[in-house]
């Protein structure tokens, strides 16, 4: 595509009043943004569009703005992917109101291969960040795509999870390619630009309005094989993209948890309603086609070479060596709930206040436990 075709694009974009829907007919019948700029105000109007839309077309008042936009694409270092594009991805044109372009920050290939969404609450419990941290990395090793939305809570921990261990991930934005919501996850947005893409389907600077987020959502069920659930309440934004899932005839897949937690009535919900149920990576590949697993597999073997062997394996073998301390702090501390460091001091008479504190710290730099706020601590799943 040409900066020309860039500049026309970015323009037909910007035409206020016409949406998604809207667009995409004007494309199908003049099948260029420059037919559609050269075309008189009666044929536009005669192709459904209204008067002051076919006049704000034919006045060419979108151009200023456009070279702008491109402008601001230049110094982000965005692409712009339009429908017509061949790196658009192919799962999201068959969606019913597929964006008509999307701008692209990283890794533009990402595009191409098999991803997955992985979606949830932004206030999730000890368990689901768990979960997430276990599931993400190892689906990801299973040569999937890691899509979400850079929110916070189970999306920030599904992003950096992936990065830890070298997979692809996508971040999904609300907002401009070229702002970052929310704030603090300024340097997980600066990561995943570099080694994975950062997506979007609103202009370059567009804020993060809250309408935003479940138009943005369309876009992660649409382009994914499936939809993993981990936490969310029953209306949440997780539900509302489980729901698109649906409609987009993919695969639902939901982390089951308590059924006292809150958190968990979502996707509680959807596995009483068909969701497969989700312990491990290999429960999403297995509901896969055939040949979606060959491509994994092969993905996975070519990845092999590349990452490190862990130092220590699932069944808890290969562990470093542990002091006194360090060991029987591991068999106090769980995965799901948290424990408060009075707690700890309180249930060992044989451990001093300091010896616990010092066995706290070696545990967290070997990544084998991790401090919540409050000075609580689990375990690293």
């Amino acid at each position: 595509m040409t900066k020309e075709d860039e500049l026309h694009w970015l323009a037909l974009l910007l035409i206020p009043g016409l949406g998604t829907r809207k667009v995409g007919q004007l494309i199908a019948n003049f099948r260029t943004p420059q037919a559609i700029f050269r075309a008189s105000r009666d044929e536009l109007e005669a192709s459904g569009l209204s008067g002051s839309a076919a006049q704000s077309i034919a006045s060419g008042c979108t151009f200023e703005d456009a070279v702008d936009q491109q402008q601001k694409m230049l110094e982000t270092g965005a692409a712009l992917i339009p429908l017509i594009d061949s790196r658009y991805p192919s799962l999201l044109k068959k969606i019913y109101d597929p964006p008509n372009a999307l701008f692209a920050r990283g890794r533009v290939e990402l595009l191409q291969s098999v991803m997955l969404g992985v979606v949830g609450t932004r206030r999730p419990t000890p368990y689901g960040i768990a979960a997430t941290e276990r599931l993400s990395p190892d689906l990801a090793q299973a040569g999937l795509t890691i899509v979400s939305g850079m929110a916070r809570g189970i999306d920030t921990a599904a992003h950096k999870s992936t990065l830890a261990i070298g997979g692809d991930t996508i971040a999904v934005l609300g907002c401009g390619v070229d702002l970052v919501y929310p704030a603090e996850n300024r340097k997980l947005a600066s990561e995943i630009a570099e080694k994975g893409l950062v997506l979007s389907e609103f202009p370059m600077s567009a804020p993060a309005y809250p309408q935003n987020f479940p138009i943005r959502n369309r876009i992660i069920s649409g382009m994914s094989v499936g939809v993993l659930v981990v936490e969310g309440a029953q209306y949440s934004g997780s539900a509302i993209t489980a729901r698109l899932a649906i409609e987009h005839e993919r695969e639902v897949f939901a982390v089951p948890g308590s059924i006292i937690s809150k958190a968990s009535w979502g996707p509680n919900l959807l596995i009483k309603q068909g969701a497969k149920l989700v312990q491990e990576w290999s429960d999403v590949t297995a509901e896969l086609p055939a040949e979606t697993r060959r491509a994994l597999l092969a993905k996975a073997e070519a990845r092999l070479g590349q990452i490190p062997l862990e130092t220590q394996d699932k069944d808890g073998e290969n562990q470093p060596e542990l002091g006194h301390a360090s060991r029987v702090l591991m068999t106090r501390l769980t995965p799901d709930v948290p424990t408060h460091v009075d707690e700890l001091m309180e249930s060992f008479d044989t451990l001093t206040s300091s010896e616990i504190v010092a066995a706290l710290f070696e545990l967290e730099m070997l990544g084998l436990i991790r401090q919540l706020p409050g000075k609580n601590f689990v375990k690293v799943w």
